[in-house]
């Protein structure tokens, strides 16, 4: 089988990547790789995660059908490095709601016409309007981290998005948009483990670029970047919700129980969505570089 990139991820497990991350790949043959510090001792259980997903789905078509008929928009950002699980939480987002008012917004590199605009501009182009949820799969905060990481922007360029960005979540907080920041974290032999995978998997190579390959190398610059970036845009109007990914189970279902706790709808049943698990879902206190 041809492996995208010439082969260059596994390349790089075979010869770049640190011994104990190796190792770790190994002992963990196909299963997620838990951090030390992970608060779990073993991943959640198929059989719970289906049934806790299934009620979570429920509430979240009562919760969409409520933004329709009240016109309420909701904004969903999601963060997080390569492999994170930032798509297949996004996935479990809208895979029972109607396409026609949940769009998910993953955008390219921009044109040379909107690079030429003002940063947060074609962002703003695909904002919810009433009624409607839009799921970011990466945002406005790829000037905090890649492209500072890969030199994609001047220093003063991203030092005046660190300006900008808490003004402007606060305006679309005050024109009333539900605004909700998740930061996906995962360890670094899982994310290498799970890229390796999308390497092996013809069905998910699409999922790959060369930023994902040369990123590897860069996980002490990605780590600096995003302590920065918590830190300067974690704010009272718009707060950061980290979800320690190691685990994607666990990951999903707290990340869907924060948006509907964080929401007043119609027929909203507490017991049905349960509580958040705070030791893996929380503010940037449990981010773990």
């Amino acid at each position: 089988m041809s492996l995208p990139f010439d082969g260059a991820i596994t390349e790089f497990y075979e010869s770049g990547a640190p011994n104990d991350i190796r190792d770790k790949i190994r002992a963990a043959e196909k299963g997620d790789i838990l951090a030390p510090t992970y608060p779990h001792a073993e991943r959640m259980k198929r059989k719970a995660y289906d049934k806790e997903m299934e009620a979570l789905q429920i509430e979240l078509v009562k919760m969409q059908a409520w933004a329709t008929d009240t016109g309420a928009r909701i904004a969903c950002v999601f963060e997080g490095r390569d492999a994170a699980g930032k798509g297949g939480t996004i996935k479990r987002f809208t895979e029972h709601l109607n396409p026609r008012g949940a769009k998910v917004v993953a955008l390219s590199k921009p044109t040379d016409s909107e690079a030429s605009e003002w940063y947060f501009q074609r962002y703003i182009r695909r904002l919810p309007t009433g009624g409607e949820i839009a799921l970011f799969d990466r945002s406005w905060y790829n000037r905090g981290v890649v492209e500072h990481v890969f030199g994609f922007c001047e220093p003063h360029e991203r030092e005046h998005f660190f300006k900008q960005v808490n003004p402007f979540e606060e305006m679309l907080v005050n024109d009333g948009i539900h605004v909700f920041k998740f930061w996906l974290n995962v360890c670094r032999a899982e994310q290498l483990r799970r890229i390796i995978a999308r390497e092996q998997d013809p069905l998910k190579q699409w999922k790959l670029s060369w930023i994902d390959v040369k990123g590897l190398a860069k996980w002490d610059g990605y780590t600096d970047a995003i302590r920065e970036t918590l830190e300067r845009s974690h704010s009272a109007h718009a707060p950061w919700t980290i979800v320690r990914s190691d685990d994607k189970k666990r990951a999903r279902l707290n990340a869907i129980r924060t948006v509907l706790h964080g929401l007043d709808y119609a027929n909203k049943d507490p017991q049905a969505i349960g509580r958040i698990d705070k030791s893996i879902c929380g503010g940037p206190d449990i981010w773990d570089a």
